[in-house]
């Protein structure tokens, strides 16, 4: 079967994102949407990494190519940022239980393998546009920040600054986060006040990813 794929435009169709709606974090942009969904194509192999770690490789691999199902209009920070900022018709509501914790799977590897990144990659990188020159621990503080100041409190979830920069505190936090996702979905609550559940997983995995293959584009070691 093919992947489902989105489109999400800018309303001024300066930039857009393309992402698959079964593989959270698998999300790419650009200024045209036709180099957006050849950029998400672009990243199969790259996404499989993720798969790996959650050991959905044959599931994976026997999917077809990828198809578009949707192409919507999104605000404002979408033609900005090329980054999908709405949710899709298709993540509307709770989610069955079977595909949230399919979903967790994968946003939980997301995680992991953005650690192993972390672990890996030197403390300088190569310097370039992207992210205003951060070195490895500003991309790191910063990718935790944004999950801990904006994501998380969407559904409850509050940590306190600094507690994320420890192994034992990323757990707990992401315990917690996952908790917070089955809770918000069993009981057929939103995230926030505008956003939806299946957007706010989606958006979380793709951030964290986002800054992981950031910083192995600009490893120096």
């Amino acid at each position: 079967m093919a992947i489902r794929a989105v489109i999400e435009r800018g309303p001024k169709d300066k930039k857009s994102a393309a992402y698959a709606l079964e593989w959270p974090g698998w999300s790419r942009g650009g200024k045209t949407v036709d180099l957006a969904f050849e950029t998400l194509a672009a990243y199969r192999d790259r996404y499989r990494k993720v798969v790996e770690v959650a050991g959905m490789e044959s599931e994976f691999d026997a999917a077809g190519d990828l198809e578009i199902v949707e192409d919507y209009v999104g605000p404002g920070s979408t033609d900005f940022w090329g980054i999908s900022f709405a949710a899709s018709s298709f993540e509307q509501g709770p989610m069955p239980t079977e595909e949230l914790e399919r979903k967790l799977a994968l946003l939980e590897a997301c995680w992991a393998y953005f650690d192993s990144v972390y672990a890996r990659v030197s403390p300088e990188l190569r310097k370039g546009p992207r992210g205003g020159g951060r070195d490895r621990d500003q991309i790191f503080n910063h990718t935790l920040g944004t999950e801990r100041e904006q994501f998380a409190k969407q559904i409850g979830v509050i940590t306190l600054p600094g507690v994320l920069l420890t192994p034992e505190g990323r757990r707990d936090h992401r315990e917690r986060y996952v908790a917070a996702f089955r809770e918000y979905n069993a009981q057929g609550k939103g995230a926030g006040r505008k956003s939806t559940l299946p957007f706010l997983l989606r958006h979380t995995a793709f951030h964290v990813l986002d800054h992981a293959w950031e910083m192995e584009d600009k490893d120096l070691s």
